[in-house]
């Protein structure tokens, strides 16, 4: 009993348990920390144009890199056959695959909840632009997770982002309290961050985190500065307007990566379904009698 028990027990590697510590610790701040209110002009954008009868209109179609970019995602996990028909080589690579397809399927609901929240930009709507960049999340996380730490831990680093998300979500809209969102958010970028001075694991695609950490960095920066990048684009385009095309941007790497795991992966080889030559066959046959013995009399197993 006790030697089963002890089977039982799940144990850590060191990565994982940084994993873990960090995930407790961003736990606690949420659960602890002090309370942070949403600033009550968040909805007042620079950009509120209106083009042919559509409100907000480049704020509005601003989102559709974001599904621009996840069906050419799509497209090259299906086309490299990272993903579909024909399974990865190595696990790491294909529970990348999987939450590659889980961060492009939050792309594209973060097209429509994004594109509905700049149609009537208010704390309703804005929940469920939210809870679409949730997917997005969980799915982008998960593949750093899988490529510096395990695929085990980013299975989990996903599933606790997709129940996390609307929870924090849920505090807000329900309290006011802005803090769970932001250390899911913050705190996650930070953790994908940190994980880009590791070394990839084995089998995994070797995805470009600073790269990532750098598009969302340059994304945040256009966001907060909304208004005065419209000043000084004499009102052309908005900071908001610019960061829904950096943000789409961060499918590049992800792209890239793709593209390079299926160009390096060596190719399964079975060698009983390798078919025997003319010339091989006739070198057994000198080798071997009938019954499958050799010149000496020692039983030979069969290739």
């Amino acid at each position: 009993m006790i030697r089963q028990l002890q089977q039982a027990q799940v144990s850590l590697s060191r990565p994982e348990q940084r994993l873990l510590a960090a995930a407790v610790l961003g736990l606690l701040i949420a659960l602890f920390g002090p309370a942070v209110a949403q600033l009550d002009t968040y909805h007042a954008f620079a950009d509120q144009t209106p083009m042919a009868g559509l409100p907000n209109a480049i704020d509005v179609l601003s989102n559709l890199p974001f599904a621009m970019v996840a069906l050419f995602g799509f497209w090259r996990l299906l086309r490299q056959h990272a993903f579909g028909s024909q399974k990865p080589v190595h696990e790491t690579s294909q529970a990348q695959a999987q939450l590659a397809a889980l961060f492009f399927s939050g792309l594209l609901v973060t097209t429509v909840c994004s594109g509905y929240y700049h149609l009537h930009p208010d704390n309703t709507s804005l929940a469920l632009d939210r809870l679409g960049m949730v997917i997005a999340f969980a799915g982008l996380l998960g593949l750093a997770v899988a490529d510096r730490v395990s695929a085990r831990a980013a299975s989990v680093t996903a599933a606790v982002v997709m129940a996390c998300g609307p929870l924090a979500v849920g505090v807000w809209a329900d309290s006011g309290n802005l803090l769970p969102w932001i250390v899911l958010q913050a705190g996650g970028m930070l953790v994908l961050t940190a994980l880009a001075f590791a070394q990839p694991v084995r089998g995994a695609w070797g995805l470009r985190l600073l790269q990532v950490a750098a598009i969302y960095a340059v994304a945040k920066l256009l966001e907060l500065g909304d208004h005065a990048v419209y000043e000084w684009t004499q009102h052309w385009v908005s900071g908001h307007s610019l960061k829904h095309v950096v943000a789409a941007g961060a499918a590049w790497p992800v792209w890239v990566a793709i593209q390079n795991a299926t160009a390096t992966q060596p190719p399964v080889v079975r060698w009983h379904n390798v078919p025997e030559t003319q010339s091989q066959s006739k070198t057994r046959h000198r080798r071997l009698g009938p019954q499958g013995k050799s010149s000496t009399g020692v039983n030979q197993p069969g290739i």
